[in-house]
């Protein structure tokens, strides 16, 4: 894809800060595409600044938005690659689906990763732990009140050099009242309505002093879901146990990634209904060891308590087992170190 004056001019511009933060830096270019007559657009490069939107656009009236998150990595290598970027099509065209939005075609969704990453090649992040971190997305641009889907719509392609999310082995406060999503919702899509409804028991359980709520089922309260924004695991009697996907849990990539890493590694997996007091007994007598959760922002997140009100439930050791998963999924990422799954694709 071709660069013009501006969008060389942006990128010649641009310094690395020392201090990158996760999403707290812009990458100076971004793709965009726009949808009408019922059909996608080539899309372009620009320079990274504000979009116009109309006020009463569909994606401001009523949430019409669906995004992913991925990472481009370049670690001792002369070319970036991406991490199971196939996934995330996947998941970002059945999100797309869920809401009755027009998917973005698997060219175009490669063709937007593609023009950002090398562009932002020289600014990628070199030290392990660091990345390029993509975010697509797709809103409805279509302005009016009538309750259907627009018919017109953009996807855009920005990027951040980041180090990593979450640091640290911080507690996570159980959410027992609010709902973040519920079967048959939308919950397995990554639409920005999920992260909306979290925000509430995210920013009380900050408060509280612990990083970010832990979810239950919409139904009863019983069963554990989530985190806000990334997926759950325990070990209990030396095996591994996550939360099964169902229609309010969104299917992570990293959960999919570890669950296949693992196994591959000897471990053995369930992926089964979790009952939160289950669970807590279990951390109690010492059969629930280690607990943490994974997503794309901060790979694999040690927790070092469950808090339940006012009382800290803390298992007996903290990133023993999820410390080597996270050290043997970032060497596939970084490719420094052989990939069985061929979940690695370079930039050429």
């Amino acid at each position: 894809m071709s660069i013009n004056a501006e969008v060389a001019a942006a990128i010649e511009a641009f310094r690395l800060p020392e201090k990158l933060g996760f999403g707290a830096v812009n990458a100076p270019v971004m793709f965009s595409a726009e949808y009408q007559d019922q059909k996608w657009g080539p899309g372009q490069l620009l320079p990274y600044g504000p979009i116009q939107v109309l006020p009463g656009a569909r994606a401001l009236q009523y949430g019409e938005l669906v995004f992913e998150g991925l990472k481009a990595y370049r670690i001792g290598q002369s070319r970036p690659n991406l991490f199971r970027p196939d996934a995330n099509f996947r998941r970002l065209e059945q999100s797309a689906l869920r809401l009755s939005m027009a998917p973005v075609p698997e060219p175009l969704f490669f063709a937007g990763l593609e023009a950002v990453t090398r562009a932002c090649e020289r600014f990628i992040p070199s030290s392990s732990g660091q990345s390029l971190y993509l975010r697509p997305f797709v809103f409805g641009t279509e302005s009016g009140y009538l309750l259907r889907n627009s018919t017109t719509f953009r996807f855009v392609v920005i990027a951040n050099p980041v180090e990593s999310y979450a640091s640290g082995t911080p507690s996570v406060a159980i959410e027992r009242r609010d709902v973040r999503a519920a079967v048959g919702g939308v919950g397995t899509a990554k639409t920005g309505a999920n992260y909306a409804a979290s925000l509430r028991g995210s920013s009380a359980a900050v408060a509280a002093g612990h990083a970010v709520a832990l979810w239950l089922d919409a139904a009863s309260h019983r069963y554990i879901q989530e985190l806000s924004g990334m997926n759950f695991f325990a070990v209990i009697d030396g095996e591994l146990h996550t939360p099964a996907l169902d229609t309010a849990i969104l299917p992570g990539v990293t959960r999919d990634s570890l669950i296949q890493l693992a196994r591959h590694l000897g471990h053995t997996v369930h992926e089964r209904q979790m009952d939160i007091d289950e669970l807590l007994t279990q951390i109690g007598s010492g059969r629930c060891s280690e607990i943490f959760a994974c997503g794309t922002a901060a790979i694999i997140m040690p927790i070092s308590a469950l808090a339940d009100s006012d009382t800290l439930h803390k298992p007996k050791q903290v990133n023993v087992l999820a410390g080597r998963l996270r050290e043997a999924l970032l060497a596939i990422q970084e490719r420094r170190a052989p990939d069985p799954f061929n979940w690695v694709r370079i930039i050429s």
